[in-house]
């Protein structure tokens, strides 16, 4: 996984964790905004969630970040 990924996505856990809670849940799409600027960081994401980890639609944002994290 790319770093520049890895931190988004452990910025985003821990500001949604912040925002709403340690239950929040969240989809590999939160770590992108609406319209498609990356399109290959999207697809390492997607990836990386469906089928490396065969990961539901929605996890944990704190078990998301652990799993990035031990990475």
């Amino acid at each position: 996984m790319q770093e520049k990924l890895k931190q988004k996505i452990i910025e985003v856990c821990e500001r949604k964790i912040a925002q709403k809670g340690r239950d929040v849940g969240l989809s590999f799409y939160a770590f992108f905004a609406n319209k498609n600027d990356d399109p290959e960081l999207l697809m390492e994401a997607a990836t990386w969630w469906i089928m490396t980890h065969q990961l539901d639609h929605f996890e944990k944002a704190e078990k998301i970040k652990k799993m990035v994290e031990a990475n």
